[in-house]
């Protein structure tokens, strides 16, 4: 990080950190004292905790509260816990991705109704701004006004439910209630026939991996690589065969490797790849890379597009690992530079994983002279696709649960964010259960106690 850069930050960060101390003393304040409820909040980098807190309520005319029957854990949840996202205070709600039935409304609710189900995008839209009137949800104007977010990006985002005050301070829904600011703009009404385990993750990871495709632009007979064979990448991957891609290659290791080959669509089989990068970054001969493999697979010249699909904190080579643990970078530039170097000419890479700062290292150069096109695919503006996407569920052409590999109940969340971090079980997506969830799904897993 520069060191103009590192002085524009540390001064926004100065102004804003007695707001942030604020905002998390006031979660008991605004919550109704009478009620509790049970929510996972960070207690510090490396640790969650399920507690009993203060019941959200009421506090905008425009506010609706949720009573969740359905929740998850997300990759990106995983940089909270490792305290590589800024502005994380003891106390805070975690949670982005949630649906549930609507138990209040404010005066100025119009169309979310008490008494249905929906299910929320984890950033908030005002609706009016100019983004939000051409459906770029995650760029609102007016939901985040976080300082330090502008001095590091130009501007900041919207705001995001239990990511940080960085994106705004809201207390998230891994919780058994959630408070929705501008509900008619934010909740999106699940019809009879969806189950929550198919609407809930029209909240994130869906749109997120569809908008990877999408906004990096998959055409047909495309070859594509991603980078992380996780849940986003796994439906990335599903999107890339959707729009015509004629070979699917995943870079990660195992088990992730292992659990993608056993879900990838029987029909399409013989478009599958993997290249496990431990075994070519710690080999005897050490001769093979990531990017000479995607040569070889891929006829000597690599894919037409790479997805990133992982984020920026995972250091592969102990300089990065060094100069993030110092603070002279916060994101790694590997995957980046794997990606630049591995697709073909003028080729496309976009980067959907959660990057939050700085890197070094970057090879502008190959991006340069190559005429590599990339794409920061920003925080995937989720109210551009979640009608489309709902409807493809409805129709039968579109089956989230192909993800889903266990079922938890709210009480063990804390215990699923260190199996998830630690890829014990083979821990793909989950849903996660509170006292108002609905009997499971036919097809879907089993509830697993920890």
């Amino acid at each position: 990080m520069t060191s103009q850069a590192a002085y524009v930050v540390e001064k926004a960060v100065g102004h804003e950190k007695e707001n942030i101390k604020q905002d998390v003393a006031n979660y008991e304040g605004i919550g109704d004292p009478n009620e509790r409820m049970k929510a996972l909040v960070w207690q510090g980098k490396q640790k969650v905790e399920v507690v009993e807190v203060a019941r959200p309520r009421i506090l905008e005319d425009k506010d609706a509260i949720l009573k969740v029957t359905g929740t998850t854990v997300c990759g990106s949840d995983l940089h909270l816990l490792h305290g590589s996202v800024i502005q994380m205070n003891k106390g805070d709600i975690l949670g982005h991705e949630f649906c549930g039935i609507v138990d209040q409304v404010g005066p100025g609710v119009k169309n979310v109704k008490v008494g249905k189900r929906y299910v929320a995008a984890f950033q908030i839209t005002c609706g009016e701004c100019f983004y939000c009137k051409q459906k770029l949800s995650s760029q609102c104007e007016k939901t985040n006004s976080n300082r330090t977010a502008k001095a590091m990006y130009g501007s900041q985002s919207a705001g995001f439910f239990g990511y940080s005050h960085f994106t705004g301070g809201f207390a998230g829904g891994q919780a058994e209630y959630v408070r929705v600011p501008i509900a008619d703009a934010n909740l999106l009404e699940i019809p009879d026939g969806v189950p929550d385990e198919k609407a809930l993750y029209l909240s994130d990871v869906l749109p997120t991996a569809y908008n990877a495709v999408k906004d990096t632009a998959v055409y047909p007979e495309d070859q594509v690589a991603i980078f992380g064979a996780g849940p986003i990448g796994q439906m990335a991957g599903v999107f890339a065969l959707g729009e015509g891609a004629s070979k699917v290659i995943f870079v990660d290791t195992e088990p992730r490797l292992s659990a993608i080959s056993g879900r990838w669509p029987a029909e399409h089989k013989d478009k599958l790849e993997v290249i496990d990068y431990k075994k070519l970054s710690f080999g005897v001969t050490n001769k093979e890379t990531v990017v000479s493999k995607l040569k070889e697979m891929c006829g000597g010249r690599g894919p037409d597009v790479a997805i990133e699909c992982v984020a920026g904190e995972y250091a592969k080579g102990w300089m990065h690992w060094l100069e993030m643990s110092l603070g002279a970078e916060t994101d790694t530039s590997e995957i980046l530079n794997e990606m630049i170097e591995g697709v073909r000419n003028y080729g496309r890479a976009g980067v959907t994983g959660v990057y939050v700062g700085y890197t070094n290292h970057f090879n502008v150069g190959s991006l340069m002279q190559r005429g590599i096109r990339l794409i920061g695919n920003g925080q995937a503006p989720v109210m551009k696709y979640w009608e489309g996407l709902l409807s493809k569920i409805q129709q039968g052409d579109l089956d989230p649960t192909q993800m889903l590999s266990h079922r938890f109940r709210i009480d063990d969340i804390d215990k699923v964010y260190y199996k998830f971090d630690s890829k014990e079980d083979n821990i793909q997506k989950v849903f996660v259960e509170t006292r108002f969830s609905f009997p499971r799904a036919e097809g879907t897993p089993e509830l697993t106690t920890l």
